[in-house]
């Protein structure tokens, strides 16, 4: 896997954006607005997910390299080093349900707006 497989893999879902809110380096990935995967261009590729806090714990204590979300709330996040060890269909899928998080804590306005497409 690498950046641009989840790059058109992020893009590829309803009303998703790319942009570098912070620096030229670190790529986000939002939906109506709101941060579901961030990524740093520079090093070695990992990707920051939400999860819920349960998850979160559950799959740093199976999979060395998942981490607790760097510069996030890791409660909420997890940072994962893309480096081989996990399946790439399992990371499209931790995709998918941070996408979904997010999704699910939008506003009713904002949910009719992304059901719309």
């Amino acid at each position: 896997m690498n950046i641009e497989e989840i790059r058109e893999y992020c893009l590829a879902k309803k009303r998703v954006i790319e942009s570098f809110p912070f620096d030229n380096e670190t790529l986000v990935f939002k939906v109506m607005d709101k941060l579901f995967v961030l990524t740093n261009l520079e090093g070695d590729l990992s990707i920051n997910l939400k999860c819920d806090p349960e998850t979160a714990i559950q799959l740093r204590v199976q999979y060395p390299s998942v981490l607790p979300g760097y510069h996030m709330n890791k409660k909420y996040w997890n940072l994962i080093l893309i480096d081989g060890s996990v399946n790439d269909q399992l990371i499209y899928q931790w995709i998918d349900q941070s996408y979904q998080l997010v999704v699910e804590k939008l506003t009713k306005k904002q949910k009719e707006e992304l059901d719309k497409l």
